[in-house]
């Protein structure tokens, strides 16, 4: 898109006037809000797409008679614990491993738990518990999701370790409470995140509007709510 930008303003301004270099120079640095918006979009468009493929199948079958708009919403999450109570499925509302392989669809993800060693396993362990052990075991997968999905977004850092301890990105970390010791039920939550469940649908932020201070999470674009925790892109 930015190439896209600057061949745009290089035609127009051969029509209306001359491109100096301190032009150029300017469209090649960009601001970073732009590129935020652009790498947000595209998370945006993944999690839409995932939703209407869930929102066709399920609308197919009978189970869903809204549009296939990609919303993941009231009408849709009703749909697939119809679905879920027809196949003798936990009725949560939220496409899981289980979910997905009756409805035909792939969790899989880009990045498999093979490209994970244990120290990356038992850190992802340890956010999911500090972050979400009041939580149900979907919403703990969802916080190891967020992780992963920040690891493979070109907006953070690279690492899991990069990700969690990226300066005030987890209140858990900035109380201390990344310390404590994960217990087995958060080491299965991670599994299954590094496995390719991610039951936030491309989620990279996530928040408690009980308790969430920054005015900035609230202009992120919603995709579900799983317990207290609202996900977003």
């Amino acid at each position: 898109m930015k190439k896209f930008i600057i061949v745009l303003v290089v035609l127009l301004c051969g029509l209306f006037g001359v491109v100096g270099a301190n032009t150029i120079m300017k469209l090649n640095n960009m601001d970073e809000k732009a590129k935020t918006t652009v790498a947000r979009i595209e998370n945006v468009e993944a999690a839409v797409a995932n939703t209407r493929e869930v929102q066709t199948r399920l609308k197919k079958w009978g189970y869903y008679t809204g549009n296939v708009d990609g919303i993941n919403g009231p009408k849709t999450i009703a749909a697939v614990k119809k679905f879920q109570k027809k196949y003798g499925l936990t009725q949560d509302g939220i496409v899981g491993p289980l979910t997905a392989a009756k409805m035909g669809l792939s969790v899989s993800s880009s990045k498999s738990s093979s490209n994970y060693n244990s120290n990356d396993r038992y850190l992802l362990a340890k956010v999911i518990y500090a972050e979400a052990r009041g939580e149900s075991y979907t919403g703990q997968v969802a916080i190891g999701a967020v992780v992963l999905n920040r690891v493979r977004d070109s907006r953070f850092p690279n690492t899991i370790a990069g990700v969690i301890y990226q300066p005030w990105a987890f209140t858990a970390v900035n109380d201390g409470q990344i310390n404590l010791e994960p217990n087995q039920k958060a080491y299965q939550a991670a599994d299954d995140a590094l496995n390719g469940w991610d039951p936030t649908y491309g989620a990279v932020y996530y928040y408690n509007p009980a308790t969430a201070t920054s005015k900035w999470i609230y202009t992120t674009k919603t995709v579900t709510q799983i317990g207290k925790h609202v996900f977003a892109v």
